[in-house]
């Protein structure tokens, strides 16, 4: 017998950017990947969003497939510049179009969207004001918003504001690997303040306009496990849990930042800055849910690693993101854990009570085989079913677990990896016009739906 209630949803997400393509059409204004990806040597091949895999003229054929394989609801991202060229102002009609009719063949077919506002793709135009360091963004987000809110309000019941504050910011402004392409913990500490402001902001506004639905922030789920019981390694991972976790947890569901952080980068840096009314901005506009998007854990040691990982590296002098000896990991080097599923989320139960959770991406990535025609991707299917495994033992434990959205629905642009990395139930041929093909995850993912997670 399932423990999933009979109301959870099966669903799978993509974001704006990494699917839509029509980078320029129909009067869209530039974002910030766009902008950045053109320029030489930022991403894998030069690969970039201009085309992606077309969804903004295959949106019917998409909403489809999605409607044979089961699917319950869709996790999809609006693009700010798409409705808003100049990030506010006038609104482009178009791009309000897009969308309006996304939401109504997903209707038709009785598939719930879920919204998620910003997935990374920033008006250029906001960028170059000074981006998220700037609080004036975080105010034309509140416009944006309240535009997404007026026109799809009455028929989304589902909304997030933000995905992954940890990686936009984390990237964009520590590694620098992603835009606006900057190295300096302090600026990152604001932007990423400016931020939880523009979320409070949005669900100020959310309740201010009596949408009816609930609204949710989605943060990455990282556990962190020490290397050694050494006092040392689990001093290093308690710093960890409190700079990826807490740290990005707390603004969204306590309405605050930890104390102790807190005083730590403000006696530091001097930052974050806050105007005045933030407090009170935080405190009294925390969300109504928590997206988790779990891949994997990070083992964590106070030494740096004797060989360098791929991926994450944690933090150069308190602590360091290390390889797990005991551990399998995918070729991008991520661990695959499924009871870092069931760990992460009742840590999140323990910490911040019983808050409605859905897991709103968790996925694998991988290099597909074709074999005699058929897209054959059954380590995806194999990871897929242990993270449901893990979910269930979640919700048997108590956790109010709503929905499951896999990352993703289609193999999509992977922002720096290009179209190497797959993460979809479904085949795009770039070699084929883009023609979509169902892999064999797509037809096992059918079954689990049609089943309510029974047949796995």
């Amino acid at each position: 017998m399932s423990a999933f209630p009979q109301n959870f949803l099966w669903g799978a997400a993509t974001a704006a950017y990494q699917v839509e393509g029509a980078y320029n059409e129909e009067g869209k204004g530039p974002s910030i990947w766009d902008i950045f990806s053109h320029q030489p040597g930022t991403t894998y091949q030069g690969t970039n969003g201009d085309v992606a895999v077309d969804h903004y003229h295959r949106f019917k054929e998409d909403v489809e497939l999605m409607a044979e394989m089961g699917l319950q609801s869709y996790r999809f991202s609006i693009s700010w510049p798409r409705l808003l060229p100049e990030g506010r102002g006038e609104i482009n009609e178009a791009g309000v179009k897009f969308y309006s009719d996304l939401i109504d063949a997903l209707l038709a077919h009785n598939i719930e969207p879920m919204i998620t506002l910003y997935h990374w793709d920033l008006p250029q135009a906001l960028q170059d004001e000074g981006g998220w360091e700037a609080r004036s963004t975080a105010e034309a987000f509140e416009e944006y918003a309240r535009l997404c809110y007026s026109r799809f309000g009455s028929r989304v019941k589902k909304w997030a504001t933000f995905n992954e504050t940890i990686v936009f910011i984390g990237h964009g402004y520590i590694t620098g690997s992603h835009p606006p392409s900057v190295r300096n913990p302090a600026r990152a500490i604001q932007a990423c303040h400016h931020v939880f402001v523009a979320h409070a902001m949005a669900v100020k506004a959310f309740r201010g306009m009596e949408i009816k639905g609930e609204i949710g922030f989605v943060n990455v789920l990282q556990p962190h496990s020490p290397l050694t019981n050494s006092a040392e390694d689990i001093a290093a991972t308690e710093l960890a849990d409190a700079i990826h976790t807490h740290w990005l947890y707390d603004p969204v569901l306590k309405g605050r930042y930890p104390d102790e952080l807190l005083a730590q980068t403000q006696a530091l840096w001097g930052v974050p800055r806050f105007a005045p009314g933030d407090d009170e901005l935080l405190r009294n506009n925390r969300c109504d849910f928590i997206g988790l998007n779990y891949y994997r854990r990070e083992t964590v040691s106070a030494q740096p690693p004797k060989e360098k990982v791929s991926g994450e590296q944690g933090v150069e002098g308190l602590f360091y993101f290390v390889r797990n000896p005991e551990s399998v990991y995918t070729e991008w080097g991520w661990e695959i854990w499924p009871q870092g599923l069931t760990d992460g989320i009742m840590m999140i139960k323990e910490r911040y009570g019983d808050i409605p959770i859905y897991i709103t991406e968790n996925g694998l990535g991988a290099v597909d085989p074709i074999i005699d025609g058929e897209v054959v991707d059954d380590p995806r299917i194999d990871f897929l079913r242990v993270h449901i495994d893990a979910l269930e033992k979640a919700i048997a434990l108590g956790a109010d677990v709503r929905g499951y959205y896999p990352w993703s629905f289609i193999d999509l642009l992977s922002w720096l990896n290009g179209y190497k990395k797959q993460y979809g139930f479904v085949y795009v041929d770039h070699k084929q016009n883009l023609a979509r093909k169902r892999k064999k995850s797509f037809f096992w993912y059918k079954d689990v739906i049609a089943s309510r997670g029974e047949n796995r």
